[in-house]
C-alpha cells in the first residue's frame, strides 16, 4: 500500500479526488476488474460512450485505470482496453492535507482473474 500525497510517478491527491467524485467513475472502477474496452463498460454500466470515455480519461490520469493494450473489436477497429489498477482506497481527512492508502492489483492476480474469466 501506498500512503500519502504525491511521490514520484505517484498522482496529485487532487486528481484521484476529482476522479472519484465523478458520476460513474466508481462503476467503471468496479466493472474494469477484468481487461474491457470502452464500449463494453459504457455498455456495462449502460452510460453514454462519450461520458465513459471522459470518465476514463480522468481514472487514467489518476492512476486508477490503466491501458493494457490493444484489441480488435467486434466491427475490425482496433480498441484500448482498460483495467483498474486498485482494489481498495481509503482516504484518511484528518490531517491538512487528504492522505491515501491503496490496494494495488498484482499482476500474478490480474492474470488469475483472466484465466478464471476464459
Amino acid at each position: 500500500m501506498s500512503r500519502g500525497g504525491t511521490t514520484g510517478d505517484e498522482p496529485e491527491s487532487g486528481a484521484i479526488l476529482s476522479a472519484l467524485g465523478s458520476k460513474y467513475s466508481a462503476e467503471i472502477l468496479c466493472a474494469a476488474g477484468t481487461p474491457k474496452s470502452a464500449q463494453a463498460l459504457s455498455d456495462d454500466i449502460e452510460i453514454p460512450i462519450a461520458t465513459c470515455y471522459r470518465r476514463i480519461e480522468e481514472l487514467v490520469d489518476a492512476g486508477l485505470l490503466t491501458c493494457e493494450g490493444r484489441q480488435l473489436s467486434e466491427e475490425g477497429r482496433r480498441t484500448n482496453i482498460y483495467r483498474r489498477t486498485v482494489d481498495e482506497i481509503e482516504i484518511d481527512f484528518s490531517n491538512d492535507q487528504p492522505e491515501f492508502s491503496r490496494k494495488r492489483r498484482t499482476e500474478a492476480k490480474n492474470r488469475l482473474q483472466d484465466q478464471l474469466e476464459d
